[in-house]
């Protein structure tokens, strides 16, 4: 535990003690909460039990895990809420990257028909202009894709 993590300080605690960051669950290597800045109803976040400040620098077992807490959260969220008919899944590493608790987790987030109104692109759209790949000019895509060796047969492109 670090001293000053806000991560490392709810693990500490014991769970009525967490208040809105709930522990939903725990697990060998990671405890899931309710964000307590929610993107949308049921946004959860997967955290390693250890400190460490990048997903990138999690071990072999602990992806493996991670994977099996999503595809259970995934489930959980699903069948309490019907409204639910989709998902984003992804860390932010670094402060570029828009990383603001240094220490790595993991966001689940549900995702609702007419939450947005074009969802095209899903994650992409953290650079607007960029979201929608479809309305993009043909020759930007081509540039993105023109490495050699590169097979774009099957992406539409």
């Amino acid at each position: 535990m670090e001293l000053n993590c806000p991560f490392c300080e709810i693990l500490g605690k014991p769970v009525w003690m967490t208040g809105f960051r709930r522990i939903v669950s725990k697990h060998d290597s990671f405890f899931v909460i309710r964000d307590g800045y929610p993107v949308t109803e049921g946004h959860t976040l997967i955290i390693p039990n250890r400190h460490t400040p990048d997903a990138f620098d999690l071990n072999g077992y602990e992806l493996m895990e991670l994977h099996r807490i999503l595809a259970e959260q995934r489930l959980e969220l699903a069948e309490k809420d019907e409204t639910i008919t989709g998902f984003n899944v992804g860390f932010n590493s670094g402060v570029d990257a828009g990383q603001t608790v240094d220490h790595a987790h993991i966001h689940l987030i549900p995702r609702r028909k007419g939450d947005v109104e074009d969802p095209t692109g899903g994650i992409r759209n953290i650079f607007p202009d960029k979201g929608n790949y479809k309305k993009e000019p043909k020759s930007k895509l081509s540039a993105a894709a023109s490495y050699e060796g590169y097979d774009n047969r099957n992406y539409g492109l």
